[in-house]
């Protein structure tokens, strides 16, 4: 595998969660930026061979707007 992509959204609760499409990872921080650790080490942890780790993590991030009409 090349790549992972992780869907990322608000939290209703707040902050931010991430879901690997396809594998069973998932994580959730307050911040993106520590978003981006906890996705880096939650793959690391789900491959821990090196060799067929992904090379890429691509964080696909969704966001809803609501306008009043």
């Amino acid at each position: 595998m090349i790549e992972i992509v992780f869907l990322v959204e608000d939290d209703p609760e707040g902050g931010y969660t991430a879901r690997a499409l396809g594998e069973s990872i998932f994580t959730q921080s307050d911040n993106l930026n520590t978003l981006r650790e906890m996705v880096r080490d939650a793959v690391h942890c789900h491959f821990p061979d090196e060799q067929v780790r992904p090379k890429l993590i691509r964080l696909h991030i969704v966001r809803d707007e609501v306008i009043a009409s």
